[in-house]
């Protein structure tokens, strides 16, 4: 896949937030740009004018890792965005087929193992579910269920957790911190472009969300990274209210590419009270399937 716009544009905006100062240079009269100067990245990284503007074009193919860890430090690259530019080299000169495996299947066509839901259906003091790099909800336990009614409710949403971000009007009550789950969506999803850029399930929904939605395409715009595993997030139940969670987020060893979350609360918390009676909302719903929530918020 001929990925050097992406290259370019991660590179280039990479470069334009660094300040002079920041990189210990003097800023010096007449910037006529943000950031950086390529001259300055190539000094910094030890490479030539002309090599640094060709990698800046997207010719990443044939790089070595050492120009690439060079460049990195140069631009101040946190450890999701270098590892996002080693994914970028890798599929620009197709070792990425042979570095790891390759998904192809669809949601539809994926199906979790049955010992794996057993281990969801034992997390029962939380909400715990699995995801692709798509943010599709694969498999889920009862909790994360009830936890995610807004987004299963939806069809539209098609159990996934960025266009209910984006396209469900829902998502801004359910997430009060709305704004920065809307990059944290975005970072995952660009980071997991960086990693399987052959996946056209994911270019379709990217291009979904870049026409319906200005909020996602003027982030997507932004090419910002991110590894998502561990912190806390607060959130607002139609049923229970408030909730305040951490989570974990462990790489699926057996399936790559997947990702286990796990949501849990402080013990003795307001949180912990709220997971319980979602935790009873979820078994009386699943006893009466016909009854339907009152929204408290």
């Amino acid at each position: 896949m001929d990925n050097r716009a992406e290259v370019r544009e991660f590179l280039t905006s990479r470069r334009s937030r660094i300040t002079p100062e920041q990189a210990g240079l003097p800023s010096g009269p007449r910037r006529r740009v943000p950031g950086l100067r390529r001259s300055e990245v190539a000094a910094l990284a030890d490479v030539s004018v002309e090599y640094y503007a060709k990698l800046e074009r997207g010719n990443l193919a044939g790089v070595s890792p050492a120009v690439l860890e060079a460049v990195a430090r140069a631009l101040r690259l946190d450890e999701a965005e270098r590892a996002h530019l080693l994914n970028l080299a890798h599929a620009a000169d197709g070792s990425d087929a042979l570095a790891r495996p390759r998904r192809r299947r669809t949601k539809d066509q994926w199906k979790p193992h049955r010992s794996l839901q057993w281990t969801l259906d034992a997390i029962t003091a939380g909400p715990a579910f699995v995801r692709n790099g798509r943010m599709d909800l694969l498999a889920a336990n009862r909790l994360a269920r009830a936890f995610y009614a807004d987004v299963y409710a939806d069809p539209h949403n098609q159990a996934n957790l960025a266009r209910f971000q984006f396209l469900d009007p829902a998502s801004r009550r359910f997430y009060p911190d709305w704004d920065v789950a809307a990059d944290i969506s975005v970072a995952i999803l660009r980071t997991e472009a960086g990693r399987n850029p052959h996946d056209k399930d994911l270019h379709d929904l990217v291009g979904e969300l870049s026409t319906r939605s200005d909020a996602f395409r003027t982030r997507w715009g932004a090419h910002d990274v991110r590894h998502h595993g561990t912190g806390t997030k607060r959130f607002h139940h139609q049923v229970v209210g408030d909730l305040t969670l951490a989570y974990e987020g462990l790489e699926m060893a057996a399936e790559p590419g997947l990702t286990l979350t796990v949501y849990t609360a402080e013990p003795g918390s307001p949180s912990e009270e709220g997971l319980r009676l979602l935790a009873s909302w979820a078994a009386t719903e699943e006893a009466a399937p016909s009854a339907k929530p009152s929204a408290t918020g």
